[in-house]
């Protein structure tokens, strides 16, 4: 079994490397890095905390949070959207209502109704006399 030693594998960290960048056609240099390897690991866990931070922080503080799905939503947001939920739906069966009445009124109006005459007989009693 290898064991790992700490103080060569912060050595290994700590060694230094340079990292250049260079035209293709002259060889010029245009911009040289020295880095170690710690030093690229502890800017890329920087850019990732803060990505992750402005994130969470675009969500939380913004109307964002409504469109992810299970968000819970606090009671007195639920409540409120359970009685739009019922107004609306009692207003759209007043509109239909509504919309029958004046259907059958214009019907009525232009003489498009097939008015079925009623031919039962109705039987009504008479009044009885009573005797005094």
């Amino acid at each position: 079994m290898v064991k790992i030693d700490a103080g060569s594998t912060l050595k290994h960290l700590r060694n230094r490397y340079r990292l250049v960048v260079m035209n293709d056609d002259t060889y010029e240099e245009v911009v040289t890095f020295k880095l170690s390897r710690l030093s690229v690991y502890i800017m890329l866990s920087t850019i990732f905390v803060m990505l992750v931070g402005l994130t969470v922080a675009l969500i939380v503080f913004t109307p964002l949070k409504y469109y992810i799905p299970g968000s819970n939503l606090d009671y007195k947001s639920a409540r409120e959207l359970r009685q739009m939920k019922y107004r609306t739906d009692s207003l759209e069966k007043q509109v239909k209502y509504q919309t029958q009445y004046i259907d059958g009124l214009q019907k009525v109006l232009k003489g498009d109704v097939a008015m079925k005459l009623d031919t039962t007989s109705i039987e009504v009693p008479k009044e009885e006399i009573i005797g005094n």
